[in-house]
């Protein structure tokens, strides 16, 4: 596949490059733009970390990754081999500030090499702990004072709360500007979240529907089927509001609610967004209970496999009291959105892995329709399903063919999957070229991460600051606790559970 856009000559390192992430993630969609021709003409790859691989042995390491984890697999046609020749890995203690020395070489090198001086990235694929160090050690560097070409990406969590938040932002700025840091939440790369600006506004069909006067209320899921899959430890210290709903969710949410930006500029998207945040209606402590249901997934079977509680994980301390379910009813005091409930919910060992919005349009009158055809009738309904489908989804009533006027909701979809096929970019391959481009319109801004951490600064201290006395409270397999029905039932709803992917 050909194209214009590519990247000028690009210089990315990768702390954490021995580590899983870019194992799993970040090499294979590297690989996956260099074989879709958006990489740079000119450009390296360096791997940082503690363990010791020669660069023959890390190409060898990497190219596992992608044989197992990427869209596309192996070498592609001795494509790897061209490829690896950019890639080399550096060998380094992030602590060890002497040791940076060798960044400042390759870069040197390669802009004798290529006659250009290169954008510089610096992608921290570590645990959170180690940011701020290596942050300030990078901002020592001469090379991260120019503002146009060196930007640094950090991975979520952003924080272990507001306080957490704000002083690494004020860190990160005291080194580098605004403009040079990317912090990255890879849900909003995923094709079908990119999409709902698309469908949203350039679309007049949906538009002027998109609003309080048309919609019941809006639903929020993103469930997961499987447990902590060896991450007791991060885990503990995370819970479910603080992993999914702090960042992910309402990062999606801001989407949906956004008002129409006047351009798609970086920082006229973000500060849409920034708008949704702080219109979100805040919960007091003494309402929490009211807004918010927390549980915690005991031992049991699922599908078919015995899986033992949170409670007996390992790293997982046997009397914790971390949520491994969230759900929220969340209001936005805005003209837009006055009086929508928006329900949001998350969780460990559900009944399914699914990820989707769905729209609720209020009821269209039954008066004009004879009795008998009102027995199936269904509002209409818009669902955007992000995993493990990419679609969309509307339904709305049709006649049923036959000689009686009776009605039948129906459904048309537009799939992803079978427009696109193996040509769908991942979320981490959209994001890096964003990075590369130094387009931040996906990213989040300082003061967007602040603002979402005061929507559920309230939820976390009230929830830390009382001890549940029915964890666990849902079984694996299930869809949550009973609070989570009764949480949305009380307003005369039920949670929408999409048709399991076959």
């Amino acid at each position: 596949m050909q194209n214009t856009k590519r990247p000028p000559a690009t210089v990315l390192f990768i702390f954490g490059g021995s580590g899983d992430l870019n194992y799993r993630k970040l090499t294979p969609a590297l690989y996956n733009l260099f074989l879709d021709n958006w990489m740079p003409e000119q450009f390296a790859i360096a791997g940082i970390g503690r363990s010791p691989y020669t660069d023959e042995a890390y190409h060898e390491h990497l190219l596992d990754g992608v044989t197992k984890f990427s869209r596309r697999k192996g070498k592609q046609n001795g494509h790897w081999t061209e490829f690896s020749q950019h890639v080399l890995y550096l060998q380094m203690d992030g602590d060890d500030a002497a040791a940076y020395h060798k960044i400042t070489d390759l870069v040197t090198k390669k802009e004798e090499e290529w006659g250009v001086h290169p954008n510089v990235i610096f992608y921290l694929a570590v645990a959170p702990q180690l940011v701020p160090s290596i942050a300030q050690k990078l901002g020592a560097l001469q090379i991260c004072h120019d503002k146009s070409t060196t930007r640094i990406v950090v991975e979520k969590p952003f924080g272990h709360d507001l306080e957490s938040a704000h002083e690494l932002n004020e860190l990160l700025s005291g080194m580098f500007a605004e403009e040079q840091i990317f912090r990255i939440d890879h849900y909003l790369g995923k094709e079908t979240v990119q999409n709902i600006l698309a469908l949203r506004f350039a679309n007049a069909l949906f538009e002027p529907l998109w609003n309080r006067n048309y919609i019941d209320h809006i639903q929020i899921t993103a469930a997961e089927s499987v447990g902590l899959e060896g991450r007791g430890g991060y885990f503990e210290h995370a819970g479910a509001l603080r992993d999914m709903v702090q960042n992910h969710i309402l990062q999606i949410l801001c989407m949906i609610a956004m008002e129409p930006p006047v351009s798609f500029d970086a920082n006229e998207i973000r500060n849409k967004k920034v708008d949704v945040l702080n219109a979100i209606r805040r919960i007091s402590k003494e309402q929490v209970h009211d807004f918010a249901v927390r549980g915690q997934y005991s031992g049991g079977w699922k599908k078919g496999d015995k899986v033992v509680g949170y409670r007996q994980e390992e790293g997982v301390n046997p009397q914790s009291n971390i949520d491994t379910f969230a759900a929220v009813k969340f209001y936005i005091d805005n003209w837009r959105w006055q009086g929508v409930p928006i329900y949001v919910r998350t969780g460990k060992y559900l009944n399914q892995k699914a990820t989707h919005i769905t729209l609720q349009f209020k009821p269209a009158p039954h008066y004009a329709f004879p009795a008998e055809s009102a027995e199936s009738w269904r509002s209409n309904r818009l669902t955007i399903s992000i995993q493990p489908n990419m679609d969309i989804s509307i339904r709305f009533q049709a006649k049923r063919p036959g000689q009686t006027m009776t009605l039948d909701p129906v459904d048309m979809t537009f799939d992803y999957d079978e427009v696109a096929g193996e040509h769908a970019p991942e979320a981490y391959e959209t994001l890096l070229l964003d990075v590369m481009e130094g387009d931040a319109t996906l990213f989040m801004r300082n003061d967007q991460v602040d603002a979402a951490w005061k929507v559920i600064m309230p939820i976390l201290e009230t929830w830390e600051g009382r001890t549940p006395q029915d964890f666990p409270n849902y079984a694996p397999d299930s869809w949550g606790p009973d609070d989570a029905d009764a949480l949305i039932a009380r307003d005369g709803h039920t949670w929408i559970n999409l048709p399991p992917v076959p």
